[in-house]
């Protein structure tokens, strides 16, 4: 896309829909084969060092005895030639670690900022998400699996470099690019370059992960990031082992990192009844967040309903999402959010020291938003963490 490229010819181009509400289409087809773009293991050797649209030399790996490894995340998989990560989408070619997705997005949406969710980031503005398929992740509960699960040779992508995310940001009035849906960190080098040019144009990175992602390539990526959401699952490592498909002391070192690293973070524990609602667990959860991340961090606590291998479980009650919060405030953790519970109080943003609504809230609809300038209350002039002017 060019400079000149006119509003309406982007959204026609990228299959985004104007009106009341700008909205991406369902990724359609999703399981229809491609194959024809992939060929079969080991026979992409013709790819240049720089790589293409589609297949790019990733960053983050190693070459190791008669293949590589990829270095991304904890599971550093071990590849042979031809074989590919745990996440699907990195592959050994030749001797060198491939990225099979890069500008290769299979969802591409105008969303609210509170979707992501994210509560503290210009309440009420205009996100846009992208995502590629994979996930080094297989959680039961996955909303998104068939893009997080898929194979990039299912999925049916709309190419779209760097530049003509940032361009599309510019051209339907988003505040902020997110990388979300799926796995983020697996898609590493489209985030990458993508958040770069976002951050010369004066656009703001959102990523939306699961945290799953070794030291240095968070650090390399934390300069380009406004605000990462973490998918923090349960405070259970055989909950995390058994439903989750990981370790949870992982999760934790990117949490803490981010800190570190001046990276505003907002935390999301989706409450899953059976599974990772014990009380006290939540209870030591919040007390581990005190301690280690302060008691600024945003956390919500959000409604599971029946997905993806879990349709045999209810929806959570709303009682127990309640309580959650409740225990969270009663550790000392200012700023408590409901998610997926449209209409209840846990969806505004409260003054930690009137306890005034200062942003009210419905959905992913704001209906009142009272702070002043550089986010303070009106009431009593407390700051509220984020980014608000």
């Amino acid at each position: 896309m060019d400079d000149k490229t006119s509003r309406k010819e982007f959204l026609k181009k990228v299959g985004l829909v104007t009106g009341a509400v700008i909205a991406g289409p369902a990724v359609a087809g999703i399981f229809s084969s491609l194959t024809s773009f992939f060929p079969p293991p080991g026979t992409l050797r013709n790819l240049s060092p720089a790589g293409g649209s589609r297949f790019k030399e990733a960053l983050w790996w190693k070459t190791a005895c008669a293949g590589v490894q990829c270095t991304l995340c904890p599971f550093n998989c071990f590849l042979p030639e031809g074989v590919r990560g745990r996440c699907n989408v990195r592959i050994n070619n030749n001797g060198r670690l491939v990225t099979l997705v890069y500008a290769q997005p299979v969802s591409i949406h105008v969303d609210p900022i509170e979707k992501k969710p994210v509560f503290h980031m210009y309440p009420g503005s205009r996100s846009f998400s992208i995502a590629t398929v994979g996930c080094n992740l297989r959680c039961a509960f996955c909303q998104n699996w068939e893009i997080s699960q898929a194979l990039p040779e299912q999925a049916a992508g709309k190419p779209m470099t760097p530049k003509e995310v940032v361009q599309g940001a510019v051209l339907t009035g988003s505040r902020s690019i997110a990388y979300t849906y799926s796995e983020p960190m697996v898609f590493y080098e489209y985030v990458h370059d993508t958040a770069r040019l976002a951050r010369e144009n004066n656009i703001r990175n959102v990523v939306v992960s699961a945290g799953y992602v070794n030291e240095e390539p968070l650090k390399e990526l934390a300069p380009l990031i406004d605000i990462m959401k973490v998918d923090l699952k349960g405070f259970n490592e055989n909950f995390y082992r058994r439903v989750v498909g990981g370790e949870l002391k992982y999760v934790l070192k990117t949490l803490e990192r981010l800190m570190r690293y001046g990276v505003f973070a907002e935390i999301v524990n989706l409450v899953v009844p059976t599974l990772n609602d014990n009380l006290d667990e939540i209870r030591n959860m919040c007390r581990w967040i005190r301690r280690e991340l302060g008691t600024d961090i945003p956390l919500f606590f959000s409604r599971f309903t029946p997905q993806y291998k879990l349709q045999n479980l209810p929806p959570t009650p709303i009682e127990t999402l309640t309580r959650s919060r409740e225990l969270a405030l009663e550790e000392g953790i200012k700023y408590v959010y409901l998610g997926n519970v449209p209409g209840n109080e846990g969806e505004n943003t409260y003054c930690p020291t009137c306890h005034n609504p200062l942003i009210e809230r419905y959905g992913y609809s704001v209906l009142a938003n009272r702070l002043l300038p550089g986010g303070l209350c009106p009431y009593d002039s407390t700051r509220i963490p984020g980014f608000w002017d």
